[in-house]
């Protein structure tokens, strides 16, 4: 029981601190760069090295803290047969698109930036970035709804 307790605290301060660093890239890191804020890569550099680590490591222990607790809470047929087990299910998805929207859009940002550039670079990921804004915002409300345990409500 403590085992769970402490995978459902870490997981649900894991997923803020991810979400929220990538929404603060993409609703203000990012267009300050496109608008002419910064007159060095460097900072921007710092910042994207510091994304890509956070997305990386709160990857890892989403998916360990994740496993942990879907595996104390449902069989295979309850992931696919509760609202619940369904919501799980939508977060693991969400989860992989996170994933793959941080890491292509701060590659591409990086790209631009090893070239000297910084407003083109920035314009190009933002668009990326603001999904990847959207998709943090959803596991959230994911997150909120199983926390509330929905399945029982419905």
């Amino acid at each position: 029981m403590v085992d769970v307790l402490a995978a459902r605290t870490i997981h649900l301060v894991v997923a803020a601190l991810w979400a929220g660093s990538v929404c603060f890239v993409a609703a203000v890191v990012l267009p300050l760069a496109r608008d002419g804020a910064f007159n060095t890569t460097h900072p921007l550099e710092v910042i994207s090295g510091k994304l890509t680590t956070i997305s990386r490591v709160s990857s890892v222990v989403l998916l360990l803290s994740g496993g942990h607790l879907a595996g104390n809470a449902y069989t295979f047929g309850s992931l696919f047969g509760t609202t619940n087990g369904r919501l799980v299910v939508a977060m693991v998805a969400l989860w992989l698109l996170l994933t793959a929207l941080v890491e292509i859009g701060t590659k591409r940002f990086e790209t631009g930036l090893t070239g000297k550039k910084i407003r083109e670079p920035a314009r190009d990921s933002l668009p990326t970035f603001r999904a990847a804004a959207v998709t943090a915002i959803a596991l959230l409300v994911v997150a909120g709804l199983l926390s509330a345990n929905v399945g029982l409500l419905l």
